[in-house]
């Protein structure tokens, strides 16, 4: 099961991060994780929020470029090579990886991943028959 991840655009210019986390926060909508990555004349905001269909919503109605990604969440052992065990359970079944990153969880200690590879339900068996608990929204 995948977990409901945003793409929002962000024009490189001072405050629009500011505007955009705080539309979010306005609305009661608390973020678990994000990316940013950024180029000359845009960023690229990746979100996992707790309410991702009313954050689209409050983006898209004020303006922003957002879509709705799935990406595979992965629940990792927070120790050593855990996560490269993962991404070569990932290479020796031919899954391709587009992107990752962490986010944290403040109820265990385990670490979790965002996975965005092209096909999520294959990631998924693969990790799952390497022994890895993968984790849904």
């Amino acid at each position: 099961m995948a977990i409901k991840q945003l793409t929002v655009f962000v024009e490189n210019r001072r405050g629009r991060l500011a505007e955009i986390t705080g539309m979010l926060a306005e609305h009661g909508i608390n973020m678990n994780a994000l990316s940013i990555a950024d180029t000359q004349e845009f960023g690229i905001l990746r979100l996992i929020v707790d309410d991702p269909e009313k954050a689209f919503d409050v983006l898209k109605g004020n303006g922003t470029i957002v879509q709705i990604t799935d990406v595979v969440g992965l629940k990792l052992a927070d120790r050593p090579g855990e996560l490269s065990k993962a991404l070569r359970a990932l290479d020796g079944g031919g899954i391709n990886l587009e992107y990752l990153y962490a986010f944290l969880s403040r109820a265990d200690e385990n670490a979790y991943i965002a996975l965005r590879v092209e096909d999520n339900a294959a990631a998924e068996r693969v990790l799952n028959a390497a022994g890895f608990e993968t984790i849904g929204g």
